[in-house]
């Protein structure tokens, strides 16, 4: 079975194994079974797994951003180019983001579940926007590291890029090291990743246990709300996008990109995609190879909106569940951070729920339950978010073309 049949099967049988449970009552001479799974193996399980998620949210995040900004460092001669392409993932991610918190606080996803914050929840609502901007720049990064303080790890990474990328010839040893250790970062989020119907099993498990059917209402709210301002990001933002910067037609564009769609979906992994996606921006779109090779594999990495769409809807479901107010500057910095975090997300299955731990610490949300309520149905919209981030990175790629005059406007509109 596939990865996607087999969290799909886990999450159906999670659920049902947990509403049975749910039904059998505490007292009865059987409850002593539903403690034992509940309380006991579900909760150990899921606990464990989630820990492992948080456990690879620091070298993931580092390691990616120091290759990502090197390499970028190594093309600073493309002055111009580099310059349009880094600042149109950035307003594209930042929309996202915006978008995904505006929708899901007017719809309200999550409001009617009223659950009860775990003890230790904790959002520091006492910073000043000028005290949260200077948090933001470490003195001790490895204190950084040890905290988790994800914002701080980011800058690091960012300078010690650049220090690299300017240190030329000398610093080769330095990039292979960390390129190297990127694969190994990577295989480590992968064999997670084929844990996770266990993992989801046993998170869904307990949680309709110990809730019952109601939250499955607010779990489906929260996937069509994520998916409306996916569909949102992709048919308004996007065309936007082309028909503003480039005066293009959206609707050819989507013609020709929509096979790289479906393959992203079914592949989950925008890094997966990348071969297909460069064939076609490059031989359909008209865009020059030498500004698709640069951009395209560069938006694999640093350009995730549906990654950031999917988090903040996570971030404002799971404040509204807990009836925990983040307040106006902790969306703030839930933009900044999910906008920053994206640089560092790798375009692998799955590692979206990886970069959502940190989302959700430095808006000061319960981790653990917080994903608990969402992961379930995880695998299902992370397939969707990848079409629109290969879409995002096929749409900034033919805009900085055209802006280059390196786009064959013919070749684009051709059948």
């Amino acid at each position: 079975m596939t990865l996607t049949k087999r969290i799909l099967l886990a999450m159906v049988l999670g659920i049902a194994l947990g509403l049975v449970l749910n039904l059998m009552s505490s007292d009865s001479p059987s409850g002593w079974i539903q403690v034992f799974l509940v309380q006991g193996v579900f909760d150990a399980v899921g606990t464990i797994f989630v820990a492992s998620l948080k456990l690879l949210v620091v070298p993931l995040v580092f390691v990616s951003l120091v290759c990502g900004t090197a390499t970028l460092g190594n093309h600073t001669r493309m002055g111009s180019l580099a310059i349009k392409t880094i600042g149109l993932y950035l307003m594209t991610t930042a929309i996202a983001i915006t978008l995904a918190i505006g929708v899901a606080s007017l719809l309200g996803p999550g409001s009617e579940l009223g659950l009860k914050a775990p003890v230790g929840t904790d959002v520091d609502v006492g910073l000043s926007v000028k005290e949260t901007l200077v948090n933001i720049f470490p003195d001790n990064p490895v204190k950084a590291m040890a905290e988790g303080n994800m914002l701080q790890v980011i800058i690091f990474s960012v300078l010690l890029g650049i220090a690299i990328a300017r240190s030329g010839d000398s610093a080769r040893p330095m990039v292979d090291f960390f390129e190297n250790l990127n694969q190994v970062v990577m295989k480590m989020i992968m064999m997670l990743v084929q844990l996770a119907p266990y993992g989801v099993f046993c998170l869904l498990a307990k949680l309709f246990a110990t809730m019952g059917f109601a939250v499955f209402e607010d779990l489906l709210f929260y996937f069509f709300t994520v998916i409306g301002v996916l569909l949102l990001q992709c048919l308004v933002v996007y065309p936007g996008l082309l028909k503003v910067f480039a005066g293009l037609n959206p609707f050819v564009f989507f013609r020709k990109m929509y096979p790289v769609q479906v393959f992203g979906f079914s592949t989950a992994s925008s890094n997966a995609t990348l071969p297909f996606t460069l064939s076609t921006v490059k031989d359909k779109l008209g865009v020059d190879n030498k500004v698709a090779s640069f951009t395209l594999p560069l938006g694999a990495t640093v350009n995730m909106d549906g990654t950031s769409i999917m988090q903040g809807v996570a971030t404002v479901f799971i404040a509204q569940a807990y009836g925990i107010d983040v307040g106006v500057t902790g969306y703030l910095m839930v933009v900044l951070t999910a906008t920053l975090a994206s640089i560092g997300t790798a375009g692998v299955p799955g590692v979206g729920m990886v970069t959502l731990t940190m989302v959700l610490q430095q808006a000061g949300l319960p981790i653990e339950e917080g994903i608990a309520l969402i992961i379930g149905v995880d695998r299902l919209l992370d397939m969707l978010r990848t079409s629109v981030n290969i879409t995002g990175d096929a749409a900034v790629t033919t805009v900085v073309a055209n802006s280059e005059s390196l786009l064959d406007r013919e070749r684009f509109a051709a059948d």
